[in-house]
């Protein structure tokens, strides 16, 4: 299959590659009059090498991309043009992103409803949540096993209004005009229930809190 120019650089198989096409011009599809197909093309092939580098389970990637590219194509849009989007975006980001931005992002979700647009991401991704803190998690009614941990990437920082670290430190890019927030909590991974439950607990309060603030 003949490389297109504004492709060149991604490296993948006539199959996957023909996969990541079709989520192109899905994707084109509901963003058509907003953003061209070649930038779309870009960010799924992009989404796709980030998510690749990142985990060893690839049976799942070109799907996952599309969820990955269609949540950076929203973001790339209010980046770029605020005044049209009225819910708040709200990121929450830690190393792993696989427990505590997580937890955090299945918390506002639920609480926020439609008035919050939740994002999660991570310094250095793993290949999938805790299994601990989905159980913690659904303990309280909080289903995030179709979650997955992402890479934290620019235009998703642009469009925040509210950016929580959870110990990734400088990873994160600082743009004026946004709600910057160091949350200092231990890393669930590893520990036991008991422990991650009470880490949950403690993410809940201060989303509970810092739902109330931006809303207020």
């Amino acid at each position: 299959m003949e490389k297109k120019p504004h492709l060149e650089g991604f490296v993948v198989l006539d199959d996957i590659r023909g996969l990541l096409l079709k989520s192109s011009a899905t994707l084109h599809a509901l963003y058509k009059g907003h953003l061209a197909l070649e930038t779309i093309e870009k960010y799924v092939f992009e989404s796709y090498a980030l998510l690749d580098a990142s985990s060893e389970i690839k049976i799942y990637l070109p799907s996952l991309a599309e969820r990955f590219s269609k949540d950076r194509l929203k973001a790339l849009l209010k980046s770029t043009n605020p005044e049209t989007y009225g819910a708040l975006d709200v990121l929450f980001v830690c190393v792993h992103n696989s427990g505590r931005s997580q937890m955090a992002a299945g918390f506002m979700s639920k609480l926020g409803g439609d008035k919050v647009i939740v994002r999660s991401a991570g310094s250095a991704p793993r290949e999938s949540i805790s299994p601990t803190v989905i159980e913690v998690m659904s303990e309280l009614g909080i289903d995030i096993t179709d979650e997955f941990p992402k890479p934290l990437t620019d235009e998703v920082v642009r469009a925040s209004d509210a950016v929580i670290t959870m110990g990734c430190g400088d990873a994160c890019p600082v743009y004026p005009g946004k709600r910057y927030e160091d949350w200092v909590l231990e890393d669930p991974a590893g520990q036991g229930i008991e422990s991650v439950r009470v880490i949950r607990d403690e993410i809940k309060k201060r989303v509970e809190t810092l739902l109330n603030e931006l809303l207020a």
